[in-house]
């Protein structure tokens, strides 16, 4: 049951089991990287689903696409996060490849989304 419009959009879903995926992943980060990479990647990826939501609860139809704007630059500040991680050696390359995947089809339905507010 949703009690709430956002709930019931596939890309905020998607993007919740995608922050629940960081979440799991950074876990095995070092520690050094606990306020560092591990904190920017946290936080990137819930502000998707964060802005997915708050979007959906505007009237505006330019504020929603403001919103659906922001989500789709967090989740590009999130795969930049993944690059890195997989720079420093923290992901595999199937891992990266894996999430870039997912990324890319979120980053997909995020654009349709906010075209559709048009």
């Amino acid at each position: 049951m949703y009690l709430f419009n956002f709930e019931k959009l596939d890309v905020w879903q998607k993007s919740r089991s995608l922050a629940k995926e960081i979440y799991v992943i950074t876990k095995s980060y070092p520690e050094k990287e606990k306020y560092g990479l591990v904190s920017q990647l946290r936080r990137s990826i819930v502000s998707v689903c964060s802005n997915i939501s708050e979007g959906a609860s505007r009237t505006s139809r330019n504020d929603q696409k403001h919103f659906y704007e922001i989500a789709f630059s967090s989740l590009m500040e999130t795969m930049n996060q993944l690059i890195i991680s997989f720079d420093m050696d923290y992901i595999s390359s199937s891992c990266l490849d894996e999430f870039r995947k997912t990324i890319e089809i979120n980053s997909y339905m995020l654009l349709k989304l906010r075209d559709s507010r048009t």
